[in-house]
């Protein structure tokens, strides 16, 4: 096999498949990047079982044929390369002749037999716009759980209905839901995928335009797959049953404070300083303001106020935990953020606030983006 490719080209394509890979694979072979010489110019893949990336690119193939080597080494070789076109060429001992100007490399090769077939997906698929998916997936990736212990939260559920994607997550403390346009042939599809797989897709194809999602296998291989121009990453679906987390919104939304988003941020990031790890900080609502408390070791207290419109009710006062708090802010994207009192039928159980955009002081921003935040656990 012998061809040449464009360096910048062929770098972007290496580093785009090994992304998913994890740093440690328990199997070498996975560790490799499969690149297949052809006509159509050259296809880079790269799978571990749970996903797959798979991109083509132009190439000036002079002898057709497929290696597999190790693809992080590919990678940093080829990011580090002068500014020349790569040359790629097996040579007779079976080694990866790799050349670009006067540099070059002599990479082993890995058995391309005892690599895995990529999964190839054929069901039912969609359409959805790359900067509202990727935004969506940022605002709603976090609230997944990085506890492996309770695998169905570790991933964000994937729900077409009508019109809408919606993408959900939670780790039983908070649940962060986010809408987008769907237009395809499924009308109901649920998938659980992922969060770390599906952050990935999100920075990688959050610029692409639109983003084709396919959803495709049935029992223990269920995959879904993303495809944007000429890269597609599939990822296998996580088993079991996503809590309906749902019905925990609230209908209603009339006692509610409005605040300017960065002003709050600031100030919880400044006052949650003396805060121990996990404490909770203290938020008081009033008609005018919102007053932050916090007092931790070596005697160490803050508070700060910041405006706020309070409506619909009395006085709130309650705890809640500073990063989960920020990280919903930081999510809403508009100038301000409506923070709203929801009610609960159990006295003994402190009600979650939900937080929403907001245009202005006056005005409410868009419904699709929903953070709910709870003082202690949504679910048990």
């Amino acid at each position: 096999m012998r061809f040449q490719v464009n360096r910048d080209v062929f770098s972007e394509a290496v580093s785009f498949v090994v992304k998913l890979l994890p740093q440690r694979n328990p199997q070498p072979i996975l560790a490799g990047v499969l690149i297949e010489a052809g006509d159509d110019g050259l296809t880079l893949s790269a799978f571990d079982y749970e996903a797959s990336a798979r991109t083509t690119i132009d190439a000036t193939v002079e002898t057709a044929g497929t290696i597999l080597v190790h693809g992080r080494l590919l990678s940093d070789i080829a990011s580090r390369l002068p500014n020349a076109p790569i040359e790629i060429a097996v040579e007779e001992d079976g080694g990866i002749a790799v050349t670009c100007g006067s540099a070059r490399f002599t990479l082993a090769a890995m058995p391309v037999e005892e690599y895995p077939s990529i999964p190839e997906v054929s069901g039912s698929s969609g359409v959805v716009p790359a900067d509202d998916f990727g935004t969506a997936i940022a605002q709603v990736g976090f609230a997944a759980s990085r506890d492996d212990v309770t695998p169905v939260l570790t991933g964000v559920q994937l729900e077409v209905y009508g019109q809408n994607l919606s993408l959900v997550a939670t780790d039983r403390y908070r649940v962060s839901l986010r809408d987008v346009p769907w237009d395809g042939e499924a009308s109901e599809q649920t998938a659980l995928v992922p969060a770390r797989t599906l952050t990935e897709v999100g920075k990688t194809f959050g610029h692409a335009g639109t983003i084709q999602v396919a959803f495709s296998g049935s029992g223990d291989r269920e995959i879904i797959a993303f495809t944007a121009g000429n890269k597609t990453v599939t990822s296998l679906l996580i088993k079991g049953n996503f809590p309906p987390v749902r019905r925990l919104f609230p209908e209603q939304t009339d006692h509610y404070a409005v605040v300017n988003t960065a002003d709050l941020i600031e100030a919880v990031r400044r006052v949650a300083l003396v805060l121990d790890r996990a404490a909770p900080l203290r938020f008081t609502f009033t008609s005018d303001s919102v007053t932050m408390d916090a007092s931790g070791s070596e005697q160490a207290r803050a508070s700060e106020s910041v405006d706020a419109h309070l409506t619909g009710g009395a006085d709130v006062t309650l705890g809640l935990n500073p990063q989960y708090l920020t990280e919903a802010l930081s999510a809403v994207k508009s100038e301000f953020v409506r923070v709203t009192f929801t009610s609960s039928d159990n006295a003994n159980k402190l009600s979650p606030v939900l937080i929403t955009s907001q245009t202005s002081v006056d005005q409410a921003g868009s419904d699709s983006f929903k953070y709910l935040l709870q003082p202690n656990l949504l679910l048990r």
